[in-house]
């Protein structure tokens, strides 16, 4: 007679996991609520500047809700994507954030959610260049205590120790888009290499000067010293 297996232990283990990525993902999507809050309200705060100028200013802030995990913002000629992944992630064991005492200390802390930020040439969309490219400059990670860190370039990039001491709030977040914005508003787009674009197809030459298919992206094809180790 076969004795049956008790499997209290699995089911268990499955609740406690199932429980602990809806915890995360929950706080996830209660700050990309509050990312689409600190959007809309710097929005507002630029038409109350423009109306303050007297002139209607050619240069725009606008906000658009695409579907219930992305948002974009549209400035000047850029815009940043906002976007929520639905799925909750773990970092690999070398990933500097897990040797931290704060996740050494609680292993699940370090299941985290994620929202990533791109930035796109606002032409790209406007044209549909189907072949140009966008950059991931950024992406804020969010635990099960609400505690975050982001992993970016430059003014996004936050150290991993600050992990276990930062929650994330309406003002913390106002702070990381804001310094997004400035970062993308600095990052311009630069003539890609003579070389690269010598060579151009005859259907692309016939499509419309709009839409023709070679590639843009503000560091196509360049490799600076500055971008390296960002």
């Amino acid at each position: 007679m076969i004795q049956k297996t008790d499997n209290e232990d699995l089911f268990k283990l499955v609740t406690e996991k199932s429980s602990l990525k809806n915890e995360v993902y929950n706080n996830t999507l209660a700050a990309f609520d509050l990312v689409k809050d600190v959007i809309h309200n710097l929005s507002k705060q630029y038409e109350k500047y423009e109306d303050k100028s007297g002139n209607e200013l050619s240069t725009k802030f606008e906000a658009k809700n695409v579907g219930k995990f992305e948002l974009d913002l549209k400035f000047g000629g850029d815009i940043l994507l906002f976007m929520m992944h639905s799925n909750v992630f773990e970092f690999p064991r070398t990933h500097d954030v897990m040797h931290t005492s704060y996740i050494k200390e609680d292993s699940n802390r370090s299941y985290c959610g994620v929202i990533n930020i791109y930035n796109f040439i606002a032409d790209s969309f406007k044209y549909n260049r189907v072949n140009d490219v966008g950059y991931l400059i950024g992406r804020i990670f969010i635990n099960k205590e609400n505690h975050y860190f982001i992993e970016g370039k430059r003014e996004l990039g936050f150290l991993y120790n600050n992990f276990g001491k930062n929650k994330l709030t309406h003002e913390s977040l106002e702070t990381i888009i804001v310094a997004a914005i400035k970062y993308t508003t600095n990052f311009d787009l630069l003539t890609p290499p003579y070389d690269q674009m010598k060579f151009v197809a005859v259907n692309e030459i016939k499509s419309t000067l709009d839409s023709i298919s070679v590639k843009t992206g503000k560091r196509l094809g360049f490799k600076f010293q500055a971008d390296e180790g960002e």
